[in-house]
């Protein structure tokens, strides 16, 4: 991977941006009183201030330990990763990508490796791994699409569409983010690893997890929900009944988000049939048809933005 230089929190100004990164990993390394992350996580944005529910759940006289988890500890772990390269996140900074940031799953801590976009304006293309090679040529032809409209394109680096969707992108000068199951420092599936470089160093590659965290079932559904979360929809290109754009296809409408599903998953697919008149849940019949209703949620977004902004 491309490493940046190290040093990001040398200056005083950055100080206490590192406090409260080092209090949130510690929360989130030890979990006092058995709360779960997503609980942490709501504790930390109700305090605005990670280092406040550190000290109000763990009263400095119940650290005996000189071995456990504590600030100190975790600042010292942020700046080794920060010198590896790996850049910490969280969703206290202003750097937390916006959209991702309002919904329930968002992730507490991002492992970033490449350009952050606050505002990114990004599209998830996603489908199976077992792809077509009509979903292949239909998964390139959207990200090339999106790329000539101004917006990232958005996968899991996944076999399949997702890394076809990354590939398309990357070849017409395209931003893409690939959202990944694992940590910062590994790759799945191996094959893709250049391919992962390549996004660090013209793109952006995410992890939620820790960054030696190897891939587990349970990680790709969580990705889902922050591919879902992260961008304005999700495109389900091509996929089965049991496949993992389901799962984001149907977090992405708890969301709020927009999902465009094919024609073809339509037709295959009970899930798919499931979702129709749910709100924001709209189908292409190809290439044309996805793009149009596309452009129309980008029209609908610009709107409310120039309203918002007036």
């Amino acid at each position: 991977m491309t490493a940046r230089p190290p040093g990001s929190y040398a200056s005083p100004m950055d100080s206490s941006g590192l406090a409260e990164q080092a209090a949130l990993v510690a929360l989130l390394r030890t979990r006092p009183g058995n709360l779960s992350w997503p609980e942490l996580t709501t504790e930390v944005l109700e305090a605005g201030s990670a280092v406040e529910v550190w000290d109000r759940l763990v009263p400095a006289a119940l650290i005996a330990d000189p071995k456990e988890v504590t600030p100190q500890t975790a600042a010292s772990e942020i700046q080794r990763w920060d010198a590896e390269g790996y850049r910490l996140v969280s969703i206290l900074d202003p750097e937390y990508p916006a959209r991702l940031r309002g919904i329930q799953q968002a992730p507490p801590v991002l492992f970033a490796l490449g350009a952050i976009a606050v505002n990114d304006l990004g599209v998830s293309v996603v489908g199976s791994r077992e792809a077509s090679p009509q979903g292949i040529a239909m998964a390139a032809e959207l990200a090339r699409e999106f790329v000539a409209r101004k917006l990232t394109v958005v996968s899991g680096l996944a076999r399949g569409i997702d890394t076809v969707a990354h590939q398309a992108a990357l070849e017409v000068d395209g931003r893409t983010v690939a959202v990944i199951g694992t940590g910062i420092n590994r790759v799945y599936p191996s094959e893709n690893r250049g391919l992962q470089e390549e996004i660090a160093a013209r793109g952006l590659v995410l992890s939620q997890f820790w960054p030696d965290a190897p891939p587990q079932k349970q990680n790709f559904l969580m990705r889902n929900a922050t591919m879902s979360g992260y961008g304005l929809a999700t495109v389900v290109v091509e996929a089965g009944e049991h496949s993992g754009a389901r799962t984001q296809a149907r977090l992405a409408v708890e969301h709020g988000r927009h999902v465009v599903l094919t024609d073809q998953v339509v037709a295959r697919t009970q899930w798919a049939q499931d979702l129709l008149g749910r709100p924001g849940v709209h189908v292409g019949s190809g290439v044309s048809s996805v793009l149009d209703i596309v452009e129309h949620l980008l029209t609908m977004w610009e709107e409310l933005q120039r309203l918002v902004a007036s």
